[in-house]
């Protein structure tokens, strides 16, 4: 019951009530905003949080050089020291034929070396359900995509069947194409048959694995050189975040199965004489080349500790960007390597002070390195205590370039 002032008129009376009247539901509406307002604050802390999510790596496998095998193996080479760079086998062309210290000559390849893998020409087709006359044309890139996949989801505890039909995204990184080159060449026209195209496209080597696996979500190859790999790992965790994969599979591989590419390198003045990344070293002259086959399953770290899954590690954030103009176009850019390292913390929520140790690209070139390790600095170093340093290290000195 609404209360007028004592001895107010009638009409006085009646406007104080409408006052009242209209103060309630004024304040009623505000309530009501309030609460809107708490709940949209709510949703859009959800949704930060969600784009923010760290990622789990649940499982993990690999293949390279130095008779690696699994990431235990690859752990015990690193700590180890063991240099695995090795002469070009026989078995892929006759070095013999294409070595020439002048990295000027034509048709020559100025270096001996390179870091390998093994059983490259062994697959078990069958368990894949993939005919003998599909596995011939087959680039061994995708087949050993394939089991290295298969060996990830065996190292997560994945049964296949949770695989088939489910929302995984598959994101595999692929630049090189030397098989294909390798049958146009020395098998000639004649010889390609209807196995050609999906043997060695780059889109049906992530295809195949969605296919033969049952995964329904994402699916495409990453091709951006260097960084393929890390590209397709920053597109699968963003497709986490937003919602568009419950899990994604990110693989990679390259082969060194002809001498064209290295060819052109060495023209291009790229390898090192020695067959030695010299990472940071004022001996750097070029880097050498490398195999390398890897593959990871990732879920949202929620999900992942929900379902009891092994968290091999755990990615906080990423960042892209591309150099832009530079002093030319395979020429790092500084600034621009500064900027996506902030934004990499930035998204992780680190401070520069927060971060131990860094993987570099270190190639061990002249020209990249002196960039590489300057933005490093311009973006770590200032934000340190004296005496609090920064671990930079590189694996290319221990296994090569996997490029």
């Amino acid at each position: 019951m609404n209360a007028s002032t004592p001895g107010a008129t009638p009409a006085q009376a009646q406007a104080q009530q409408q006052t009242q009247q209209v103060t309630q539901q004024l304040t009623q509406r505000l309530k009501k905003a309030i609460t809107v307002i708490d709940q949209l604050e709510g949703r859009l802390k959800k949704e930060i949080d969600a784009r923010s999510e760290p990622i789990a790596i649940i499982g993990m496998a690999c293949r390279l050089p130095g008779g690696v095998q699994t990431p235990e193996q690859y752990w015990q080479l690193l700590s180890q020291g063991i240099d695995a760079i090795s002469e070009v086998p026989s078995a892929r062309f006759d070095i013999n034929q294409y070595y020439d210290p002048d990295s000027a000559a034509a048709g020559k390849i100025s270096s001996r070396h390179g870091g390998f893998i093994s059983g490259v020409d062994q697959f078990d087709a069958s368990f894949f359900g993939i005919t003998p006359r599909e596995a011939a044309t087959l680039d061994p890139q995708q087949r050993l995509l394939l089991e290295v996949s298969w060996e990830a989801m065996e190292d997560a505890n994945i049964l296949p069947e949770r695989l088939y039909g489910s929302n995984t995204g598959v994101y595999v990184a692929m630049s090189g194409s030397d098989y294909m080159l390798a049958q146009a060449k020395y098998m000639g026209e004649a010889e390609i048959s209807a196995y050609f195209g999906t043997g060695n496209a780059h889109a049906a080597a992530c295809g195949r694995l969605s296919y033969t696996l049952g995964c329904q979500g994402p699916c495409f190859a990453v091709d951006t050189a260097c960084s393929s790999s890390l590209v397709a790992l920053h597109n699968a965790c963003a497709s986490l975040r937003s919602g568009e994969s419950d899990m994604a599979l990110v693989a990679a591989a390259n082969l060194i199965l002809t001498p064209d590419v290295s060819i052109t390198f060495s023209r291009a003045h790229m390898l090192a004489a020695d067959g030695r990344c010299k990472t940071f070293d004022a001996a750097a002259d070029g880097y050498v080349r490398a195999e390398g086959v890897a593959g990871v399953f990732l879920k949202r770290l929620s999900d992942a500790r929900r379902d009891g899954d092994p968290i091999r590690a755990v990615i906080l954030g990423s960042a892209l960007n591309q150099d832009g103009p530079s002093a030319g176009l395979t020429v790092p850019n500084g600034v621009a390597q500064q900027a996506v390292i902030r934004q990499a913390l930035k998204n992780a929520r680190l401070q520069p002070d927060q971060v131990d140790y860094v993987e570099a690209h270190g190639t061990g070139t002249s020209l990249g390195d002196p960039i590489e390790i300057g933005a490093l600095g311009a973006v770590y170093g200032s934000a340190r205590e004296p005496g609090q340093h920064l671990l930079v290290g590189s694996v290319k000195t221990n296994i090569g370039h996997t490029e």
